[in-house]
């Protein structure tokens, strides 16, 4: 294992890259956003963002952070995730990431250095996987309505007038929409609102004017959105993860 440390800014972009080594992308304060062509994951504290060797991913800073990275080897013998995902990073997984980051690289012909390798890599396969992954189709008609989603085109939020705009019937667009990224546009749609609002509060935005942004009549209408879509309230998930 490598480990990198560094600081960022709020707003700051690491260019389109990819890496030999497996990469394991954990901010212990801030919020990161990661997004590959097969789609875009966040993850603000208590979680970090799993990305395979080889894969081309660029890296935004929501908020002001601070990184720490584990890099693995591509031939490590364990059962490692074949795609981008967001994991839990329980409080012992942080503890080992930032003693892995502290050493610097871990040698497994070194008895210590393995065995926290070892415990790391036990703790990463048990954690579980939270609902940040905002999966892009593929296909042209749905790869087309998902860009005027995103840019808030005014056929978005009527599903004839995107299947019309998006050159595929309604049945079509919805069908292909389900197999690509496991959900309607619809929810596609307000997973992706829920996402930025997260970003948003993350960033110190208050509850009623991230509500207002993304749509609510009411900051409770807001919360209980939040709720639903995340297992909390916004406080108690930013209060703990």
């Amino acid at each position: 294992m490598r480990t990198l440390a560094s600081n960022a800014r709020a707003g700051e972009m690491v260019d389109r890259h990819r890496h030999d080594w497996h990469q394991l992308i954990y901010a212990s304060a801030g919020v990161l956003h990661v997004s590959t062509e097969r789609g875009a994951w966040i993850a603000p504290p208590h979680w970090a963002i799993w990305v395979p060797a080889g894969v081309e991913h660029d890296i935004r800073f929501a908020t002001g952070g601070r990184l720490r990275t584990i890099y693995l080897r591509p031939d490590v013998n364990a059962q490692l995730p074949r795609q981008c995902t967001v994991v839990t990073v329980s409080p012992l997984l942080r503890e080992l990431i930032l003693k892995a980051v502290d050493v610097g690289m871990l040698d497994r012909r070194e008895t210590v250095d393995l065995a926290l390798a070892t415990l790391i890599l036990d703790e990463f396969r048990q954690s579980g996987t939270p609902p940040f992954a905002l999966p892009q189709p593929e296909s042209p008609a749905a790869s087309r309505a998902a860009a005027l989603i995103a840019a808030g085109a005014s056929p978005a939020r009527d599903m004839a007038a995107l299947a019309k705009a998006a050159g595929a019937g309604v049945r079509t667009l919805e069908r292909r929409f389900r197999a690509e990224t496991g959900m309607s546009p619809a929810q596609w749609r307000r997973h992706r609102e829920m996402l930025a609002a997260l970003e948003r509060l993350a960033g110190g935005a208050a509850i009623k004017e991230v509500a207002d942004h993304a749509g609510y009549a009411a900051p409770s209408a807001f919360v209980a959105a939040f709720r639903r879509q995340f297992g909390v309230t916004p406080g108690r998930y930013f209060q703990g993860g």
